[in-house]
């Protein structure tokens, strides 16, 4: 969340960056400076109160030593009333604090000054675009009927076991992607991610500190026995484990990247642009996670960006990168790039990738710091991208590269498939 102190002192750059995501933010901080306002004057009236009864405990002390007893009774009384009078005041203050907090949740990040302009992905701006679309043989077909050519995925059985959204992979489709998994791994770990493998439900602090809650809670499996939710990322679990850290400056940067499916309750829509793989309920994906100095985030935003592009270059996908709009970033951004495939068959543009830098806004939820040259705790940047989101990069694959013959595996996933067509 955005820093109280930084709202204070900066109300009118606040209610302008939040303007660029469409938000009308004045009224929502005008409250929030007027709350911290009132809790801090809680505060120091509570400081106040104790420092005083603090002082007459000593002069009750000293009073006693006296033989003053007459005296220190009359200030034992006021004592009474100092410490019923420091108990509201720290409960007022409390309740302060905790109102304030849960209004700096509504506000989401302020967009870095490079972010587009603009209220739809409409407004996104192309940034750079690689690869040649390739040219398919008459009939080729979308992937949701080349796996049923092929028995690769079973949709409708997916359905049975447990509704829409939950994919079934057989055969040469999950040996696909069980290959794309790990080469994904392997391309991050040689690049000095470190794996981690994290739980796949996480509590309430832990929605909390990356974000997701309470924006997107309408979007998250609850167990609500338990108070758990199934992730919607591996970005949950894995920034988390910094949740409350403080790190020394020799520390960073710090990689991470893991594996894990991922569950997001999504509102249902119907049509092309939303069957077979291009969105479900439960898919697979690779994650990266970076914790950095704040003044080198954006050029590791940079090197994760090259980083994904080199992984869709040695897929052969042809692909975009887009700078998002103001109107379609993230809750938690600061500036995020979408990756995009071109599915030849389907003839449209599919999302397979986030890379985001979240400055401090998560780190202040995470409480997330480190020890700077002079011993002060300064809030780390933390970034995360997709490397990579399967089902859409599953997608591309088959419809890209199907032939007459059947669907050509791209050679650097060979040696992982085990094999080379799909037929």
């Amino acid at each position: 969340m955005l820093q109280i102190a930084f709202i204070r002192e900066n109300q009118e750059k606040v209610i302008k960056a939040l303007a660029k995501r469409n938000i009308d933010a004045k009224s929502v901080v005008e409250e929030v400076v007027q709350l911290d306002e009132n809790r801090r004057g809680a505060q120091v009236e509570l400081d106040n109160t104790l420092s005083e009864s603090n002082k007459l405990s000593k002069d009750i002390g000293e009073l006693m030593k006296a033989g003053e007893k007459a005296k220190a009774a009359i200030l034992k009384e006021k004592t009474v009333s100092l410490k019923e009078k420091s108990k509201e005041l720290g409960e007022k203050a409390e309740a302060l604090a905790a109102e304030l907090t849960n209004k700096l949740y509504t506000l989401p990040n302020l967009p870095a000054d490079i972010v587009p302009e603009g209220k739809t992905p409409d407004d996104n701006l192309n940034v750079f675009e690689e690869g040649d679309i390739p040219v398919l043989h008459e009939g080729a077909q979308p992937h949701w009927e080349l796996v049923k050519k092929y028995d690769i995925i079973d949709f409708e059985l997916g359905v049975k076991i447990t509704g829409a959204g939950f994919p079934v992979y057989k055969g040469k489709g999950a040996r696909l992607q069980r290959a794309l998994i790990n080469y994904f791994l392997d391309k991050n770990t040689a690049a000095g991610y470190n794996e981690v493998q994290v739980p796949h439900l996480v509590n309430e602090a832990s929605g909390y500190g990356t974000g997701q809650l309470p924006d997107k809670e309408g979007q998250m499996y609850h167990s609500t026995i338990d108070d758990l939710y199934l992730i919607p990322t591996a970005e949950v679990p894995v920034t988390n484990l910094f949740r409350d850290v403080i790190l020394n400056e020799s520390d960073l940067p710090v990689l991470h990247t893991a594996y894990t499916p991922c569950f997001r309750r999504e509102a249902g829509s119907y049509g092309a642009h939303v069957r077979g793989l291009n969105r479900l309920h439960q898919f697979d994906k690779v994650e990266i996670v970076r914790v950095e100095h704040p003044e080198k985030s954006y050029e590791a935003l940079d090197g994760m960006v090259e980083h994904v592009k080199n992984i869709l270059q040695e897929l052969k996908l042809p692909y975009r990168i887009l700078r998002l709009c103001g109107g379609d970033m993230g809750f938690t951004s600061a500036l995020t790039y979408d990756f995009e495939v071109f599915s030849t068959a389907q003839d449209r543009w599919l999302e397979i990738s986030s890379v985001s830098n979240f400055e401090t806004f998560q780190a202040n939820r995470l409480k997330l710091r480190f020890k700077d040259k002079d011993g002060k705790n300064q809030l780390a940047h933390t970034l995360n991208g997709s490397s990579l989101a399967l089902p859409r990069v599953l997608a591309g694959i088959l419809e890209n590269y199907q032939t007459p013959e059947g669907i050509v595996i791209p050679e650097v996933l060979r040696p992982y498939c085990g094999f080379d067509i799909i037929n």
